[in-house]
């Protein structure tokens, strides 16, 4: 077997036309895909809604209102919100006592995994992007807003604005510069809240993870 494989690759190395080349690719299948902004959005959530996510669409002026009904109505007990982020600061500006207690990530993990695990009843983050092919959203954790905010607590809160809406994953990767500026190192896709399927391929939602995925699109 170990003579078969120097073979191949003897052969490989030793090409008649000289070093290996990558094929040209053809993207055209993916690029051609192309629908309007509205279109975009109706995509997005009938895909992402098909897998048990919640979605509402949203104006600049009323989203945080939306997501204060939403709180209560879920009757969480406390939030995590980023410190840092756009999301968060307009969140702390205008919440009152009244509503859940607002908590920040801003200690490491291993400080209060138990309490970040089994205390925290949801999260709000924001989006880097979204997919409407699909029905994903691209988020690209950092300090502020690390991966587990979105994995961990039983319900997600994702702002999402239209504008960052994009046709394809294909689009994602040219629109962030990822071919030729390199792809984040933790980047997410999530596509609805967490699910799973045992060995009779029965479908589960909301065995690990996030139990309910929240969108909403900023108009």
């Amino acid at each position: 077997m170990s003579q078969a494989r120097n073979a191949i690759l003897g052969r490989l190395r030793h090409r008649r036309d000289g070093a290996l080349t990558a094929p040209t690719s053809d993207f055209s299948v993916v690029s051609n895909k192309q629908w309007s902004d509205e279109e975009k959005i109706d995509l997005f959530q009938q895909k992402i809604e098909s897998v048990h996510a919640e979605v509402h669409r949203v104006t600049q002026d009323n989203w945080l209102e939306t997501l204060k009904t939403l709180v209560q109505a879920k009757g969480l007990s406390d939030l995590l919100v980023p410190q840092k982020a756009a999301v968060g600061q307009a969140i702390r500006a205008d919440w009152s006592e009244t509503l859940p207690e607002l908590r920040s990530y801003d200690q490491p993990v291993t400080e209060w995994k138990a309490e970040l695990f089994s205390g925290i009843d949801g999260a709000v983050t924001d989006v880097r992007a979204a997919i409407a092919e699909t029905g994903s959203l691209v988020l690209w954790p950092d300090q502020d807003q690390p991966r587990l905010m979105s994995l961990v607590p039983p319900i997600h809160f994702a702002i999402l604005d239209a504008h960052q809406l994009k046709n394809t994953f294909y689009e994602v990767i040219v629109s962030e510069g990822w071919a030729s500026a390199g792809m984040p190192t933790n980047a997410l896709l999530i596509s609805g809240p967490s699910k799973t399927a045992d060995i009779e391929q029965t479908l589960a939602y909301g065995v690990h993870g996030p139990k309910e995925l929240i969108v909403l699109i900023r108009q």
